[in-house]
């Protein structure tokens, strides 16, 4: 993980899909999963959606909400 990782995830949305145009924070926790099974995309992308599901899936959700307020 980066430094502006969690950052990233509120400002950098889908380029493509079902939920294109949606910031990666607000995807639903079933597309972060299909993706787990599947394989996540190569690059910033993968690393970012890859990150959101470990959030997601450990109910970490609250590490974003500083974050929220600020933006």
């Amino acid at each position: 993980m980066q430094a502006d990782d969690l950052q990233r995830l509120l400002s950098f949305k889908m380029p493509y899909g079902k939920y294109k145009d949606t910031v990666i924070a607000d995807l639903p926790g079933n597309y972060l999963c299909w993706f787990a099974r599947e394989g996540f995309p190569k690059g910033e992308i993968g690393r970012l959606l890859e990150l959101m599901y470990e959030i997601d899936h450990n109910n970490l959700g609250e590490l974003l909400a500083p974050l929220r307020k600020k933006t």
